[in-house]
């Protein structure tokens, strides 16, 4: 049986407030708690340290890391490691929607949200360089790789851009780094603009996923009218393609 858009979203709804109350009920996430998040967990720092501890982390020159506090220790540790690191500016709602983290700065400094909106440079994704690690947060993931994210599906969209601009491909790889709650063995549910991760790293394993699912480019069907005309990049894109 074919599942529609909207079973799929409810599906991955009752994992997000599963996994939320989990992580709440069991004081894995500090206050104000994860519902509504990608939730900073305990353990996030040795997640990253033992993220830092593989190859694909030790050969990339160039990372795309998501803005969550559950993975500011990887963006520190990338930065300390002079590492290229670019982030999505909040809602991909400028021009150039990705920062430039400020290598300059500490890294402690640099690698905060509200300091990179005023410190880092902002970019357009035809400056950017090929990326050679991808880190994400995950509400939930499987041992499939598999994730269910906090539903904003931006993180989607970011990833469907840079592998149409050619700065995503197969030899990229994709982490995300999770409390050991967070791994669930079961199905999750999917859909088609879903990608999946290759490796997972909690604070006590690192889980290599398969078989691999990659995005194609954006799925204009999937984006509404309202999403389009708040994100520059993708009325730029629409326009070009005579959608507008």
């Amino acid at each position: 049986m074919t599942s529609t858009v909207s079973d799929l979203d409810d599906r991955k709804q009752a994992v997000r407030e599963r996994v939320w109350a989990i992580l709440d009920q069991e004081h894995i996430t500090p206050p104000p708690g994860a519902r509504g998040r990608i939730p900073y967990f305990e353990g996030a720092q040795d997640a990253a340290d033992r993220l830092a501890e593989i190859a694909a982390w030790r050969d990339a020159t160039v990372i795309k890391a998501n803005p969550d506090w559950a993975q500011f220790p990887v963006r520190v540790r990338a930065l300390a490691a002079a590492k290229t690191v670019y982030m999505a500016v909040p809602r991909l709602a400028e021009p150039r929607p990705f920062y430039l983290l400020d290598a300059a700065s500490p890294p402690s400094k640099a690698a905060q949200p509200d300091v990179a909106a005023r410190t880092a440079t902002m970019v357009a994704i035809e400056e950017m360089q090929p990326v050679d690690l991808i880190v994400c947060g995950s509400v939930a993931v499987n041992r499939d790789g598999v994730r269910v994210g906090k539903g904003a599906g931006y993180s989607d969209i970011e990833v469907a851009l840079l592998t149409e601009a050619g700065l995503i491909g197969p030899k990229t790889v994709f982490v995300t780094t999770v409390h050991g709650r967070q791994v669930l063995d079961e199905r999750l549910p999917e859909d088609r603009h879903d990608f999946r991760v290759d490796v997972i790293v909690t604070p006590e394993e690192v889980i290599t996923c398969g078989p691999t699912r990659r995005s194609t480019g954006l799925l204009w069907d999937r984006l509404s009218a309202e999403k389009i005309a708040a994100i520059p990049v993708l009325t730029r894109h629409a326009r070009e393609k005579g959608l507008l």
